[in-house]
């Protein structure tokens, strides 16, 4: 997995490439918490995910709670079929903002 890091004021956008699994998913836990306590807005770049593990997902939430409790947008852009599919089997479509 790669991750390229974006910032603007206050909006950061983090570009994803590869697969999130139990492998790669600390580090992508620990890049969205270092940005997302200085940032208003998240967007997660998923245009070049092709897996999304059980342990990706629970970042995901877990960001998604954080972004929740302190009034903070996070977006996920651009997902692949595969992972869209991942997304609608295990419900997170309707937790996460996906565009």
């Amino acid at each position: 997995m790669n991750i390229v890091c974006e910032k603007n004021e206050k909006t950061v956008k983090l570009i994803i490439e590869g697969r999130i699994d139990t492998t790669t998913s600390p580090e992508l836990e620990e890049q969205v918490k270092s940005v997302i306590k200085d940032a208003d807005e998240l967007y997660l770049d998923f245009s070049d995910v092709v897996y999304i593990s059980s342990a990706g997902l629970r970042v995901l939430l877990s960001a998604q709670k954080i972004a929740n409790s302190s009034d903070k947008k996070m977006v996920i852009l651009s997902p692949t079929d595969e992972v869209k599919e991942v997304f609608e089997i295990t419900g997170f479509k309707d937790i996460l903002t996906i565009e």
